[in-house]
C-alpha cells in the first residue's frame, strides 16, 4: 500500500491491528488527560478513522488488539516516580470524575464506547508506555503468527511511538496510520512521524486510513461472514 518512506508490504497472512489506549481517561473530559490541562478534543478527532479500521479488520477476520494503560488498585505496579511526576490536579490513583485515575477496572480506564471490543478481541492492560513491557502482547502475537502490525491510537509521541519502537526491536513490520493517531501537541505528532520514517524507515512506515482500507479490500477479497 502507499506509505512513507516507500510502499508498505501488506502481507497475505500475519497482519494485526493494534489500537493504543483509546480509553476514557485520555479521550473524555474529566479524565487524566483533561486533568493535566490538555484539550482532549484533539484526540477525539481520530475516532471515526480508528473505527473504520476496526470494522475492516473485523470484516476480514483479522486480529485486533487494544491496550489500556492502567495499574493495579494497590498501585504496586506503578513506580513512585511515575505517580509523583508532574503538577496536575490529579495523580495516578486519585479519585476523579470517572473513578480512580489510571486504575484498572475503574470507569475512566474503560475503552471509549465507540471502539468497544468484541468478546473475542484481546485487551492488553499495560503498566507502562509501551504495549510490550510487562504484558503478554508478544506471546499473543507469536501464538497467532503475527508478523505485521497496523498501529493506531494515542498519544503519538508517547505510548504509540514507544510501542512501535518495542515492536521494531522484536522484528515486527509496523505501519503507523497518520490520521488514526493523535497527540495533545500537534508538533510532537509531526516530529514523531518524521522520526519513524527517517533513514528509509528505521522504525517503520507511516500511511493513511483510506489507502489502507483500499489495500485491505484488495488483499483480503473474501470477507469472513459472521
Amino acid at each position: 500500500m502507499p506509505a512513507q518512506p516507500y510502499p508498505y508490504p501488506l502481507p497475505n497472512t500475519g497482519l494485526a491491528l493494534i489500537i493504543i489506549d483509546m480509553q476514557r481517561d485520555f479521550i473524555e473530559p474529566g479524565g487524566f488527560g483533561h486533568a493535566l490541562g490538555n484539550d482532549v478534543s484533539l484526540l477525539r478527532s481520530i475516532i471515526p478513522r480508528v473505527k473504520a479500521l476496526q470494522e475492516a479488520f473485523r470484516r476480514y477476520g483479522l486480529p485486533i488488539f487494544q491496550t489500556v494503560e492502567g495499574h493495579l488498585p494497590d498501585l504496586s505496579d506503578c513506580p513512585p516516580s511515575k505517580r509523583d511526576r508532574g503538577n496536575g490536579s490529579l495523580k495516578i490513583g486519585d479519585r476523579g470524575p470517572m473513578g480512580r485515575i489510571l486504575v484498572l477496572g475503574e470507569p475512566g480506564n474503560a475503552i471509549i464506547p465507540e471502539l468497544a471490543p468484541l468478546p473475542n478481541e484481546v485487551i492488553i492492560p499495560k503498566p507502562g508506555k509501551g504495549a510490550f513491557y510487562a504484558t503478554d502482547l508478544d506471546a499473543h502475537l507469536k501464538a497467532q503468527g503475527i508478523t505485521h502490525l497496523i498501529i493506531t491510537g494515542v498519544t503519538t509521541e508517547v505510548c504509540v511511538q514507544t510501542t512501535m519502537r518495542e515492536a521494531n526491536d522484536r522484528g515486527y513490520e509496523c505501519l503507523l496510520v497518520e490520521d488514526a493517531t493523535e497527540s495533545y501537541f500537534p508538533a510532537f505528532k509531526q516530529a514523531t512521524l518524521g522520526m519513524v520514517r527517517a533513514q528509509d524507515g528505521i522504525i517503520g512506515w507511516t500511511g493513511f486510513t483510506e489507502p489502507l482500507l483500499s489495500a485491505l479490500a484488495l488483499q483480503y477479497k473474501a470477507p469472513v461472514m459472521t
